[in-house]
């Protein structure tokens, strides 16, 4: 009788544990936010949230406001809808709110790196002083020459180059910005002297395009990756990309490039004063690649694409690129080599400034993660005061609760080229409920986890788009184009991408 009642108590205690493990237990408390489990323990809506998580969020705001906590996977995360919050979040010490710890575990999972304690300097370090102030100028630079070996190196004055060519938008931007981005960081092919610089100026051609064949695959795998739903044949894929990576890019071959940028190098260094191990900063670089590349092709296709649909925005930006380029002293015409936009250039154009910001504010969609390691008080704008749980984690959308608000940007489905900037050329301000908003457009991030590459980013996007439109006319094939659908897939990672591709047309225009 007695081993009966030790096993029906073993069972029940189990039973009891496992209940609990799964939430069946859990309990709004007092003064924490509003508590939606859904209605399967542990899974609670990650089905809603992986389908589509923006949709998801509406649903949930609608139900419970600006503040909620939903059971997703085991995990019981606080979103806040109310960016008059978003500045005590960001700002909050990491002693309450930490944001590695979410970060450490994707970048484990996604790119096999296992990220140290001082990783977040070595890259903070090394990115203030590559990709800002003087960094950013040699930076932009190198990038303008890759553009220029990849885009322009065929040039001619013949009537033969001034024919349409065609070809698929999304493809063609993301593949020419992707390698242009690779081979100004990672490093060219090294020559000895002029005869032999065409030969490697075509390897790195050749070379390039083969790597981006094979980043393109590892990037459509990305999100069901981040998520760990892969199914065999997809997990076996992304090891075999992740290998290939870790190759390509490893350390050892690094050596044998010319012009690596000080970004890499310096940070290849330091990790090895740290003592990381060398296989281990292969897939560090591994990450490097994502992180500076596997966004900016995307976001030039959707600027590109938001200009053609646009006559009065393509005009304008074209008019404000062709005033840069003649004030100072270049011009575009037959026979003259290409131009050569510098990092000065690209700070006189606040018309462009103004296009980019407005794409990336319609598809640029980050979750920002922070694990809360304390119990936390947070304060809304209405001024009622939360709870955060510890051992919960806290989540800001800003797609929803800021760049598509339309007490914020009226009309936000609506691209406007010049939304966000004064007939003056200055930046404008942007207001919710008559108050002035310090967060009105989150493409990056903010605080301590704000991308450190964004200067350089943007730098990026807005070369290409500046010699697209000096070089060349542009336009749509089918003049009616509609808007491509966005994958609802990579929610959360960046932005956004089309599900479809657009073709379009070509010509120099001269």
């Amino acid at each position: 009788m007695a081993l009966w009642v030790i096993l029906l108590s073993t069972l029940i205690a189990s039973l009891l544990g496992g209940l609990y493990l799964l939430g069946a237990f859990r309990r709004r408390r007092p003064n924490e936010p509003p508590l939606d489990k859904g209605t399967i323990p542990w899974v609670g809506y990650l089905l809603d949230f992986r389908k589509d998580s923006s949709e998801f969020l509406k649903t949930m705001q609608k139900k419970h406001g600006d503040i909620f906590t939903v059971l997703i996977g085991g995990h019981y995360l606080t979103f806040v809808m109310d960016p008059f919050c978003f500045g005590a979040i960001v700002k909050e010490s990491r002693s309450k709110l930490d944001f590695r710890t979410f970060a450490s575990k994707l970048v484990l999972q996604v790119f096999g790196y296992k990220p140290i304690a001082a990783n977040h300097s070595i890259i903070h370090t090394s990115s203030t002083k590559h990709l800002m102030g003087d960094g950013l100028t040699i930076m932009t630079q190198a990038t303008m020459e890759n553009f220029q070996k990849l885009m322009l190196f065929d040039l001619s004055s013949g009537e033969e180059k001034r024919v349409w060519q065609e070809d698929n938008l999304f493809h063609y931007c993301y593949n020419i910005v992707f390698r242009a981005g690779y081979l100004a960081l990672y490093g060219t092919e090294p020559h000895q002297g002029a005869d032999n610089k065409e030969k490697a100026n075509e390897q790195d051609r050749i070379h390039s395009n083969q790597v981006f064949h094979e980043f393109r695959k590892y990037d459509r795998l990305f999100p069901r990756l981040a998520y760990a739903v892969l199914p065999p044949k997809d997990k076996i894929e992304a090891e075999r990309l992740k290998r290939l990576f870790w190759s390509i890019l490893s350390v050892k071959k690094s050596w044998q490039k010319d012009h690596i940028s000080g970004w890499i190098s310096d940070q290849n260094h330091l990790l090895a004063e740290h003592g990381v191990p060398e296989y281990m900063r292969d897939r560090f670089m591994f990450m490097l690649l994502w992180a500076s590349q596997g966004n900016t092709g995307p976001t030039s296709f959707w600027l590109l694409f938001y200009l053609m649909k646009h006559p009065e925005a393509m005009k304008a930006v074209k008019e404000e690129v062709d005033k840069v380029t003649r004030e100072n002293g270049q011009e575009v015409k037959p026979g003259s080599p290409p131009i050569n936009v510098t990092r000065d250039m690209l700070n006189q154009t606040p018309i462009l400034d103004s296009a980019v910001e407005e794409t990336l504010r319609l598809v640029a969609a980050p979750i920002l993660v922070r694990a809360v390691l304390q119990d936390t008080s947070l304060k809304m704008s209405s001024g009622t005061e939360y709870t955060l749980r510890k051992g919960d984690r806290l989540a800001l959308f800003p797609h929803i609760s800021v760049q598509m608000n339309p007490e914020i940007h009226p009309e936000p489905h609506e691209f406007r080229y010049d939304r966000f900037v004064n007939p003056d050329g200055t930046k404008k301000d942007f207001y919710k409920n008559g108050k002035r908003l310090k967060y009105f457009n989150m493409p990056w991030g903010a605080g301590v986890s704000i991308c450190p590459g964004r200067f350089f980013a943007t730098a990026e996007i807005k070369l290409f788009v500046f010699l697209m439109l000096s070089h060349y006319d542009l336009e749509l094939v089918n003049r009616e184009e509609e808007i491509p659908a966005i994958d609802v897939s990579r929610w959360g990672f960046g932005t956004m991408q089309p599900v479809r591709d657009v073709r379009f047309r070509y010509r120099l225009r001269y």
